[in-house]
């Protein structure tokens, strides 16, 4: 992504990138022995593996950057089944959107330059804040969850 000058960029879009939204997509296979979410393991940073999705554009709905994100990630346009949960971390003053999505059938995942590899892990094998998103996914009744961290 290009450096943006805050000089260039409008006010609510300067307030807009402050914020930090992002959605991101829990994928469960029920297929293996035990409930497991597809993760990605980031090719930056300290390469930790999380679910895929990312940062809205501005002008982007939550809806919009969810599909772009997993096209650009996974190579795959998921299909979002509900809106499960939103997250504020304080630390990161951000918030985000978990969505309970779906791979196409003979979906084939072809990973970008962000991400070296993929796997479906136990969810009982996750650290706690992933474990508790998925898990409201995996339990979702109808009602969106919301958490402070």
């Amino acid at each position: 992504m290009p450096c943006l000058s805050a000089a260039k960029l409008s006010l609510s879009d300067q307030i807009f990138i402050l914020i930090g939204i992002s959605s991101h997509a829990v994928i469960i296979s029920k297929d293996l022995p035990e409930p497991s979410v597809l993760l990605l393991k980031a090719d930056y940073g300290s390469g930790a593996w999380g679910v895929p999705g990312g940062a809205l554009d501005p002008e982007e709905t939550i809806h919009e950057a969810l599909l772009r994100e997993c096209v650009e990630e996974l190579g795959v346009l998921v299909q979002i089944n509900y809106l499960t949960g939103v997250y504020y971390h304080k630390a990161y003053n951000s918030r985000v959107f978990i969505f309970l999505c779906e791979l196409p059938q003979a979906a084939q995942i072809c990973l970008s330059d962000e991400h070296s590899e993929y796997r479906f892990a136990p969810i009982s094998s996750l650290p706690d804040v992933q474990k508790q998103r998925v898990e409201d996914c995996l339990y979702y009744n109808g009602t969106v969850i919301s958490r402070k961290y």
